[in-house]
């Protein structure tokens, strides 16, 4: 129970993604993103994550790119499950959790049939989460335990939880690589991107029964960093004939493992053993196939369809989670942007995201759902060397619920309360972007 507690404050913290993306993976790294989505056929700047081999298609010169992007979202938690000689417990856990700072870097230097490219960029990783009224996983544990050690009724007023914890998780990438335009028609890409894992925890937390202050459920400390890295190499080519033009990109699995270098450990032998010092998790960041096709209906009218798949059951996470998983992560995006005038660019686009989930992957602490997105936005070219870029993208999650039965067994059941229980569990998201694209 201890360790499933420390665990659970935890991966509440940083373990589900703020970003666009798979499961382990963000691939907003441009505000056009945002605006459009569908930005797999760009021959423009920020082709450099979405479409490195496009990059041989630009006209020469040097070109750079800042973008700055904020993320908010609420993860909501309803829950309804049993108690031990009560009636059922229903109450609702709502968190927030926010990246107000995603910044990204790109650069190409294009000469000849050849373009030299870099970014820096986060391309893993969350932000802060907090749920100011706890979970049901821990309400639950409690009641369970309490009846254990007095038996009968078992109310929320009969114990008290306290706790505080600070938490980081960030996958920083620094990318460089080369395109070549074999032709007028195809280009191609190799390159690599260098990952860079910094974590960290530092907090306590406490369980008593208010009638026995003394008498302490859990109490767990914990000071802790992480970091780790390692190398995603990445392939691209582009085809390009007249007003049609594909993009296609692989990345390959990037094997990571984070190390724990401990100040504080309450109890680094048992419940927090997988936070001991030195010890290394898996955090593997997954391949991911890129494809897509544009399409230029007008001068000043075009349209993108993309398809992404993320290998998340080939990647490992801590305590093989991804075993978990009934399959990989697919998406589909649609994008279409219209020049208004000479100087401003409106566009807009979706993106549906389905997951290989299971109930023995979603928890409290680390859940994902089903979706769609709907990104908006303009790009104002205040002059042939300067645009800038604004967009908002909005996701609606589909409800996940997951239905326990009873099995009066201790260790099985709901939450191991061996009771019948259901959570329904949902999300909201919502991205800011902007950015200034400058040619020198």
């Amino acid at each position: 129970m201890k360790k499933l507690w420390i665990f659970g404050i935890l991966t509440l913290i940083v373990s589900s993604s703020t970003f666009a993306g798979g499961l382990l993976t963000n691939t907003n790294q441009h505000v056009s993103f945002l605006r459009m989505i569908a930005r797999g056929a760009s021959i423009d700047i920020d082709g450099v994550y979405s479409n490195p081999a496009g990059l041989g298609f630009m006209e020469d010169g040097t070109y750079f790119s800042v973008n700055w992007q904020s993320a908010y979202q609420t993860r909501i938690i309803d829950a309804d499950f049993q108690r031990y000689g009560a009636d059922n417990y229903i109450k609702r856990y709502k968190g927030k959790a926010s990246a107000p700072v995603i910044p990204s870097v790109q650069a190409v230097y294009k000469t000849g049939d050849w373009a030299f490219s870099g970014s820096f960029a986060i391309v893993g990783g969350g932000g802060k989460a907090s749920f100011n009224d706890g979970l049901a996983m821990f309400d639950s544990k409690v009641m369970a335990g309490i009846y254990s050690a007095k038996g009968g009724l078992v109310t929320t007023d009969m114990y008290t939880i306290n706790s505080a914890m600070d938490g980081k998780q960030y996958i920083y990438g620094l990318q460089l690589g080369l395109s070549y335009k074999i032709n007028d028609y195809l280009s191609v890409f190799g390159g690599s991107r260098m990952n860079y894992v910094n974590a960290g925890y530092e907090g306590y937390l406490d369980a008593k029964l208010k009638d026995q202050q003394q008498t302490v459920l859990n109490k767990i400390e914990l000071d802790c960093e992480q970091t780790g890295w390692g190398i995603t190499p990445i392939i691209g080519a582009d085809f390009k004939y007249e007003k049609l033009n594909i993009g296609v990109k692989y990345e390959f699995m990037a094997n990571l493992n984070i190390e724990n270098k401990t100040k504080k450990n309450s109890d680094p032998e048992g419940a927090l053993a997988d936070y001991k010092d030195g010890v290394n998790t898996p955090n593997d960041i997954p391949e991911m196939l890129m494809a897509a096709v544009g399409y230029e209906f007008l001068p000043n009218l075009r349209a993108t369809v993309e398809y992404h798949q993320f290998f998340d059951k080939d990647a490992g996470m801590a305590n093989d989670k991804q075993k978990a998983l009934t399959g990989n992560t697919h998406e589909y995006l649609f994008g279409v942007e219209w020049d208004v005038l000479k100087m401003l660019t409106v566009s807009g686009g979706f993106q549906k995201t389905d997951y290989g989930l299971s109930n023995d992957y979603q928890g409290d602490t680390s859940f994902s759902c089903d979706s769609y997105s709907i990104g908006l936005g303009a790009a104002i070219k205040f002059s042939p060397k300067v645009t800038l870029n604004v967009g908002y993208f909005w996701t609606d999650y589909k409800d996940y619920i997951k239905d326990i039965k009873a099995t009066n067994t201790p260790g099985t059941g709901y939450n191991g309360t061996g009771l019948a229980g259901k959570d329904v569990y949902s999300r909201t998201n919502k991205v800011f972007g902007i950015g200034l694209d400058y040619k020198f």
